[in-house]
C-alpha cells in the first residue's frame, strides 16, 4: 500500500472542497483551484478530511494513488498558504524591474527581456537583483520560475545569470594560460 496515498488530508478552516465525480475544486483565502482527477481513483470528503483510495492493486492504480493524494494536498496547501519561488540575479549590469504587470530584465543582451504576469501568478521585485514569484498553484509557480531562469541560466565560469535562491552552481576553471604547456 502506498505510504503517501494512505495519508489523510486535513482540510483547514476557511477552505471549501467540492467533489463532483472526478472533478475536484478547492477554494480558500489565497484563491480557487480545480482539477480533473483520474476517473478510477476513489476520493472521499467527510468531516474536514479528504481520503484517497484505489480500486485495485494493478500497477496503474498503485502509481496513481500517491499522485492523486499529493495533487489534492498541494491544492489545499496552495489555497491556504500559497507557494513562492525566489530567484536571484548575479552579474554586472544584470537587473530586474517591475513595470505594471510586466517583469523587465536586463541580462546582458542587446535588448531587454520582458515577461508578462500569468493568471494566478504574482511577481515581486524587492530589489534589482531578486525576483519572487508566488501564487496558489504549485505547478504554475514552478513553471513560471523555470521560464524566467531559462532566459539566462547561471554559467559555470563566472557564475553570472539567474538562479534560484540557495542553488549551488558548480564553478569551472578557465582555460590554462599560454605558458602552462611544456
Amino acid at each position: 500500500m502506498s505510504r503517501i496515498g494512505r495519508k489523510e488530508i486535513v482540510v483547514p478552516a476557511g477552505v471549501e472542497v467540492k467533489l463532483d465525480g472526478s472533478h475536484i475544486s478547492v477554494k480558500g483565502p489565497k484563491g480557487e483551484l480545480s482539477r480533473d482527477l483520474h476517473k478510477d481513483m476513489i476520493v472521499a470528503v467527510a468531516d474536514g478530511v479528504i481520503t484517497v483510495s484505489r480500486p485495485s492493486e494493478n500497477k496503474e492504480h498503485r502509481s496513481l494513488h500517491g499522485l492523486t493524494r499529493t495533487l489534492i494536498a498541494n491544492m489545499v496547501e496552495g489555497v491556504t498558504n500559497g507557494y513562492q519561488k525566489a530567484l536571484e540575479i548575479q552579474g554586472v549590469g544584470y537587473r530586474a524591474a517591475k513595470q505594471g504587470k510586466d517583469l523587465v530584465m536586463n541580462l546582458g543582451y542587446s535588448h531587454q527581456v520582458v515577461m508578462s504576469e500569468v493568471d494566478g501568478i504574482s511577481i515581486e521585485v524587492p530589489n534589482p537583483n531578486s525576483i519572487i514569484i508566488s501564487g496558489p498553484d504549485k505547478q504554475k509557480v514552478g513553471q513560471f520560475a523555470a521560464n524566467v531562469r531559462e532566459k539566462r541560466p547561471p554559467e559555470p565560469y563566472k557564475g553570472k545569470g539567474i538562479r534560484y535562491v540557495g542553488e549551488y552552481v558548480q564553478r569551472k576553471e578557465g582555460k590554462a594560460g599560454k605558458g602552462a604547456k611544456k
